[in-house]
C-alpha cells in the first residue's frame, strides 16, 4: 500500500540497534521505551490492548512518555484521529523532525512520500497517482490472480501442514509488487529476499538490522536499469513520463515506499484475515458468496485487523487546540489506528468482527494527505485471494491449537509469525 504508512518507530529501532550492535551493545538489554509508550504496539491476539479502549473512552488524546525528550500525545479516538491526520498546514511528517533523536541523521532518510511536506509531497503524489487509478491498476488483475493460483498449486502438493505466511501471505503481495514496479524477472528472488524486511522493533519474526539501507541500494540499481531500458512497469512509465522531474534517488525512495508499504502490510492482512476465517468456518460461506458479500468481508477485516496500528507521527508546525487538548509547537502526536477503528462512534459493537457490516469510513489506509496511496490494489489483492483460498481447500484448518500461534510482540505493521494449517 503506497503509503503507510507508520514504519518510523521501527526504522529508527533497526537503524539504532544496527549502530549500538556494531559498537557491541547487548541487545537483550535494550529497552529505551517506556511500557506505556510501546503499548500502542501490542495487542491481545486480534485486539488491541484493552487498557487502550478504556484510555480512548477516558481521554482520546493523552500524553504519551517518550525517551530523547520528545513531547508527546497518543491519539485514540476516531473522530480526533481524523482530525489531526488531516490537519495538512499545522502538522509536519517531514523526516528532518527526526533527525537528531535516537542518533537519526539526514543522510538516512528513506525518502518517499511517508516523510515528506508539500510541496515535495505534492509533487511526487503527482507523479504517482496516475500509477495507481482503477484504471492503471486493471492490467494486473490476471497476473494477481496468477499469482495467487500458483500459490494454491503449490501448497496443494505439498506433504503435511503448510505455513500459510510463507506460501501464501508473504509471496502473494511481493510478486504482485514486482510487477507493479517492473522488476525484471531474473531479479525477482532477491526482491523477494529483501522484501521480507519486518516492522518488529526488536527484530521478531527473523527480522534483519539495517534491511532498509540494503533495500535501498538494490532499488537505486534497480532505477539505474530502468533508466537506460524503461520497461512498462511503474518506474519505467515514471522514467518515461516524467524522467525529467525525478532523479534516481527519489525513485528509489518512492520504489522503497511501495515495497516496505505494499508488502508487510497486505501480508499481514492475508494472513490474520486467513485466522479469522479459520476460527469460524462459517465465514467460508460468505467468502465463496457474490462480489458484494466479499467486499463487506474485506473491508470489515481492515477495520477489525488494522494492521498498521500507528500513523507516521505528525509533529505540531504551530501552538493549536485539538478537541480541547492543547498541543504545543514541537509536541509529537502518534494516532493509533486500530484503537480508533474500535470507536463506537463508527456504529454498534465495534469491538466484535461482522462480516455483514456496512461498510465503515474507517482507518485502516490512513487519512489525509497521507492516506493510502495503493489501498486499491491492496483490496484487489484481498478480494481475489481469500476466495480463492477457501474454494480450493474447503477443509483447511489450524494444524496447532490457536493458543500456540505465536503475533509479533511490539510492531508497527502486526502480524503472526507463522501460521500452519492442514489442508484436508
Amino acid at each position: 500500500m503506497g503509503s503507510i504508512r507508520s514504519r518510523v518507530l521501527a526504522w529508527i529501532g533497526r537503524r539504532y540497534l544496527a549502530r549500538q550492535q556494531k559498537n557491541g551493545f547487548d541487545l537483550s538489554k535494550m529497552s529505551i521505551l517506556p511500557d506505556n509508550a510501546l503499548k500502542p504496539l501490542k495487542r491481545d491476539g486480534l485486539d488491541p490492548v484493552a487498557d487502550l479502549g478504556r484510555l480512548r473512552a477516558e481521554a482520546p488524546i493523552s500524553k504519551l512518555d517518550l525517551p530523547f525528550g520528545m513531547n508527546a500525545w497518543l491519539v485514540t479516538g476516531y473522530d480526533e484521529a481524523k482530525a489531526v491526520l488531516g490537519k495538512v498546514t499545522e502538522f509536519s511528517s517531514d523526516f528532518t523532525n527526526l533527525v537528531g533523536n535516537a542518533g537519526v541523521t539526514e543522510d538516512q532518510n528513506p525518502g518517499g512520500l511517508g516523510f515528506a511536506d508539500p510541496p515535495v509531497h505534492t509533487r511526487l503524489r503527482r507523479l504517482l497517482t496516475p500509477e495507481f487509478t482503477m484504471r492503471r491498476l486493471a492490467r494486473l488483475t490476471p497476473r494477481i490472480d496468477e499469482i495467487i493460483a500458483d500459490q494454491l498449486d503449490a501448497m496443494e502438493k505439498a506433504d503435511g501442514p503448510v505455513d500459510l505466511w510463507q506460501a501464501f501471505a508473504l509471496p502473494i503481495p511481493s510478486l504482485t509488487i514486482c510487477e507493479l514496479l517492473g522488476v525484471p524477472y531474473e531479479d525477482r528472488d532477491d526482491f523477494q529476499r529483501l522484501s521480507t524486511a519486518r516492522f518488529d522493533l526488536f527484530g521478531g519474526a527473523g527480522a534483519s538490522l539495517g534491511a532498509i539501507t540494503e533495500s535501498l541500494s538494490y532499488l537505486d540499481d534497480i532505477v539505474k536499469k530502468q533508466r537506460e531500458n524503461p520497461g512498462d512497469g511503474l518506474l519505467g512509465m515514471l522514467i518515461k513520463e516524467h524522467g525529467d522531474e525525478i532523479d534516481d534517488r527519489e525513485l528509489a525512495g518512492l520504489a522503497d515506499g511501495v515495497l516496505t508499504g505494499g508488502l508487510e502490510t497486505t501480508a499481514s492482512m492475508l494472513a490474520l484475515g486467513a485466522l479469522v476465517l479459520l476460527k469460524d468456518r462459517s465465514l467460508f460461506e460468505t467468502v465463496r458468496g457474490d462480489d458484494d458479500a466479499v467486499h463487506k468481508f474485506v473491508e470489515e477485516l481492515l477495520r477489525y485487523l488494522t494492521v498498521v496500528q500507528m500513523a507516521f507521527p505528525r509533529f505540531a508546525k504551530e501552538d493549536m487546540e485539538v478537541a480541547g487538548v492543547r498541543i504545543a509547537k514541537g509536541d509529537i502526536v502518534l494516532c493509533s489506528l486500530s484503537v480508533a477503528n474500535r470507536d463506537g462512534v463508527l456504529g454498534d459493537d465495534m469491538e466484535k468482527f461482522d462480516a455483514t457490516r456496512e461498510p465503515t469510513s474507517h482507518l485502516a489506509f490512513g487519512w489525509g494527505i497521507h492516506r493510502c496511496i495503493g489501498a486499491e490494489l491492496a483490496r484487489m489483492e484481498l478480494r481475489a485471494a481469500y476466495p480463492a483460498l477457501v474454494r480450493r481447500f474447503p477443509e483447511m484448518r489450524l494444524a496447532i491449537e490457536e493458543d500456540a500461534l505465536e503475533f509479533r510482540k511490539v510492531s508497527i505493521v502486526y502480524g503472526v509469525d507463522a501460521l500452519p494449517v492442514l489442508l484436508d
